[in-house]
């Protein structure tokens, strides 16, 4: 009889793999991090395990993945809600983080981490400063990331002037350099705050360590019309002519983008990331999602920060992403809500570059899991998995996650992170933000 680590019984399975999308009732055996049988539980081979979840009258999902957000801006939630970006910018979150350090940085990702991983994210894509404290926590909880720091033309609270940020995030590549959880992507910020020469540093960078690039792009009109003014060219054709795009570049947000961007993106295998929450919010748009899906572009969603969102939840987020999309194009199939899900687990998985590894459920992959409780009323009564998590879950409802084969939520429960200690730091950097403020 062999040994494993973790088995998961009377489990129905929504494994997101082409083979064998759906089982009802089956183990899942867990070794090493890597899940090592999944089936009818008849057919499991018998073992000895070191710990046993019962998932009756559960449903169990790949760990959902939120691809791009700014994780210690929950210390931003709800500061100035409902301005314009640049009067929320200037007045609000740039006085602030000239101010900030590594440690705001550190107990804001704790803050946002928990969050996460409450609502059943496994795996998050983090661009901003500090981002040392960002991968501290994120080690701390044992979630799985892709994290860099963000690189533009003016000085970093961070690290001063970007010479010094190129420096810095070549030394987070070095330092996270075969890590089991963390990854580092070279991040730039955006066309209008990135000359042409960091741009191609930045690609440069990514190219030499075969790391991904990662960049906002086209997420306003007003940026669309900027980069048009100054170049000729919208965002995505003046990335492409400056070598930018390409198969290892995450291009996050994409709200306004021309057929020939589309046909750009999908000729350089550039992966795209929907934040549709936080573009709602802002009053950004809506996205292309069905025409950019349609040319087989690989798609990811992300949240961006709580304080454009205001919330982390990824399932309130594909269900927001479907919802619009449908509107956008009058037309309630222009998403599914399998595809909705597709994008939150092995899209975002493929956007990431870590496909091979997570974003479904199945034998030799990363026991990267969520077990959603499906006793509540609004999940009764559920003729289709795929609808029952995207148009009626929450992120209240994730009962167990697992990344990597360890038990980060038991019930409901942080496990590798103290919620009422993290509570009280947070408490203390609001004081200081208000400081900040006269307030």
């Amino acid at each position: 009889m062999h040994r494993v680590d973790l088995k998961i019984t009377e489990a129905d399975v929504l494994t997101m793999s082409v083979s064998l999308p759906f089982l009802e009732g089956a183990e899942i055996h867990i070794k090493d991090s890597r899940i090592v049988f999944l089936g009818p539980k008849e057919k499991a081979p018998p073992c000895e395990a070191g710990r046993i979840i019962d998932a009756s009258r559960c449903l169990v999902i790949p760990g959902l993945i939120n691809c791009h957000t700014h994780v210690p801006m929950t210390l931003f939630r709800g500061l100035a809600d409902d301005l314009p970006l640049m009067k929320w910018l200037n007045e609000y979150i740039f006085p602030i983080e000239r101010e900030m350090d590594k440690e705001f940085v550190y107990i804001g990702s704790l803050i946002g981490i928990g969050e996460m991983l409450l609502s059943g994210t496994t795996t998050f894509c983090d661009m901003y400063l500090f981002e040392e404290s960002v991968a501290r926590a994120a080690s701390e909880a044992k979630v799985r990331c892709l994290l860099g720091e963000v690189l533009y033309d003016f000085p970093s609270p961070n690290y001063g002037p970007v010479e010094k940020g190129f420096e810095y995030t070549e030394w987070l590549i070095q330092r996270y350099k075969g890590h089991p959880l963390i990854r580092i992507a070279v991040m730039p910020h955006a066309t209008f705050t990135c000359s042409p020469d960091l741009l191609q540093r930045a690609k440069g960078l990514a190219q030499r360590y075969d790391v991904p690039i990662v960049i906002h792009v086209s997420e306003t009109s007003s940026e669309v019309e900027l980069i048009l003014e100054k170049s000729q060219k919208t965002p995505v054709r003046y990335l492409k002519d400056l070598g930018i795009l390409g198969p290892n570049t995450v291009a996050i947000h994409c709200v306004h983008l021309s057929d020939e961007d589309i046909e750009d993106l999908k000729e350089t295998d550039t992966k795209v990331v929907f934040n549709p929450e936080s573009n709602m919010k802002l009053g950004s748009g809506i996205p292309r999602v069905r025409d950019i899906l349609n040319r087989s572009i690989i798609c990811g969603v992300g949240t961006d920060g709580a304080a454009s969102n205001n919330n982390l939840d990824l399932l309130e987020e594909i269900d927001s992403l479907a919802k619009l999309t449908k509107l956008y194009f009058k037309d309630p199939s222009a998403l599914t809500a399998k595809q909705a899900l597709e994008i939150a687990t092995k899209g975002g998985a493929m956007v990431l570059g870590m496909g091979d590894e997570i974003g479904s459920i199945e034998e030799g992959k990363r026991a990267d899991l969520v077990v959603i409780s499906m006793n509540e009323p609004h999940l009764f009564p559920s003729y289709d998995p795929y609808s029952t998590i995207v148009y009626s879950a929450r992120g209240s409802d994730v009962r167990d996650v697992i990344v990597d084969g360890k038990i980060l939520v038991r019930d409901g429960r942080l496990m590798t992170l103290d919620w009422e200690e993290i509570k009280e730091e947070g408490a203390r950097m609001v004081r200081r933000i208000k400081g900040i403020l006269g307030r």
